[in-house]
């Protein structure tokens, strides 16, 4: 049996320290959240409650960047978009506070990826491995916790104050850790976010999740003359990564 091979030639220096996107890259918001619902019972479409869910995150935490609403986290902002969607679809008079309550946290139960205990376990043998995700500190850690996620430490826009794509998120890492960025790398399975990363003057790996935002919705993965690495999944980075 072989030992692990060199990692990528290129990327000199090599980064030290790998922070992951969570909702998406590393777990499966939309699988996750469509069985929640659909267990509820409620008649309705359960994919297209998930979907509308996840469609009011960016509003919502644009309503915080403007100033509108004071520093929200992220358990609340998902917490205004329910009380909205239930709403929509017609089925608030089903769901009293208790079960909104426990629905709201449906999003510290997501599950990971077929990939990502396993490539997580092989990349941590060689690099620090952090989150980097607008979710709460509390919610990350109950999905890592739930899910064996195996990171160093479980960092979020909580500590920052400001939700990605803000510079302070990505150079906050750099802080935490000491390090230039060019020693911080992103993994992520969103352009929007990589891109945010390198202009910040961090190295950058795209992993594709063509199911995200499920079978019926197409996800961009293709790849990005920008990003240092382009992956299949994280065995695939942990590969390429010489782990």
């Amino acid at each position: 049996m072989t030992g692990p091979s060199a990692p990528a030639a290129f990327l000199d220096p090599l980064p030290t320290v790998l922070a992951f996107d969570v909702f998406g890259t590393v777990v499966d918001w939309y699988g996750s959240i469509e069985r929640e619902v659909a267990s509820l019972g409620l008649g309705i479409d359960a994919g297209a409650f998930a979907l509308a869910w996840r469609a009011g995150y960016q509003p919502a935490m644009a309503r915080v960047r403007s100033g509108e609403l004071g520093w929200t986290k992220i358990d609340a902002l998902h917490r205004v978009i329910l009380d909205d969607i239930v709403e929509r679809f017609g089925v608030a008079d089903r769901l009293d506070e208790a079960a909104r309550r426990s629905l709201n946290l449906a999003w510290h139960r997501l599950d990971p990826w077929p990939d990502a205990v396993e490539g997580l376990g092989r990349l941590r043998q060689r690099f620090k491995l952090c989150t980097l995700s607008n979710g709460n500190l509390g919610l990350l850690a109950d999905m890592a916790r739930r899910a064996a996620l195996p990171w160093d430490l479980i960092l979020s826009a909580e500590v920052f104050r400001h939700y990605k794509p803000d510079p302070e998120t990505y150079l906050g890492v750099c802080d935490v850790f000491d390090i230039e960025p060019a020693r911080m790398m992103l993994v992520a399975a969103h352009h929007d976010d990589l891109r945010a990363a390198r202009a910040c003057g961090c190295r950058t790996a795209f992993v594709e999740r063509p199911l995200e935002f499920g079978p019926n919705v197409a996800s961009d993965t293709a790849p990005r003359a920008g990003n240092d690495l382009h992956a299949r999944d994280f065995r695939d980075l942990a590969r390429q990564l010489g782990c």
